[in-house]
């Protein structure tokens, strides 16, 4: 991560160099987040993965759904609870596939998931991938060219519940 500080510098002739930050400008961070999902955006873009795993046709009732979650995320509990507690009564079979959503290994960890629901050779009408709200720097594993070019390229169509209304990762798109 890129980031602006406003620093002093104090040299010490006991104790040496010392480097006290006084102010991050936060602003300058999110900003080259931003420029990276825009970059990102345009690869995927030019090398047509942006729309790509759209060309599914779906079941008229997704009944056999895949999740990649964190299994104590308050967003899996909740998405758990309205398949269980909808108006029509429809039942759903689920897997968890378990996922770390956030961290410097979520990408990875998501992918791994990716590939086991793969492999599981079950025939799921869709994968679902969900991760509650967070900071903008929480939520950008899901900006990450790997893996938004894998959720793409992924063999069942892919939904995504992630963060709040306001946030638009590029696993959304």
């Amino acid at each position: 991560m890129s980031v602006l500080l406003n620093v002093t510098l104090d040299f010490h002739s006991v104790y040496g160099m010392s480097l006290t930050i006084l102010d991050i400008d936060s602003n300058f961070s999110l900003g080259e987040i931003e420029r990276q999902k825009q970059a990102t955006l345009l690869r995927l873009e030019s090398e047509g993965l942006l729309d790509f795993n759209k060309q599914f046709v779906l079941a008229p009732v997704l009944q056999s759904i895949a999740i990649i979650s964190s299994e104590t995320a308050a967003g899996y509990q909740d998405f758990k609870k309205h398949l269980e507690e909808n108006d029509l009564s429809y039942r759903f079979s689920t897997k968890l596939f378990q996922a770390s959503m956030q961290g410097d290994q979520a990408a990875v960890s998501i992918q791994s998931a990716i590939k086991a629901i793969e492999e599981s050779k079950l025939n799921f009408d869709v994968v679902v991938l969900i991760r509650g709200g967070g900071s903008s720097i929480d939520l950008s594993c899901f900006d990450d060219y790997p893996l938004a070019a894998r959720l793409a390229q992924c063999i069942y169509p892919i939904f995504t519940g992630i963060g709040h209304e306001r946030d638009i990762s590029i696993a959304d798109k």
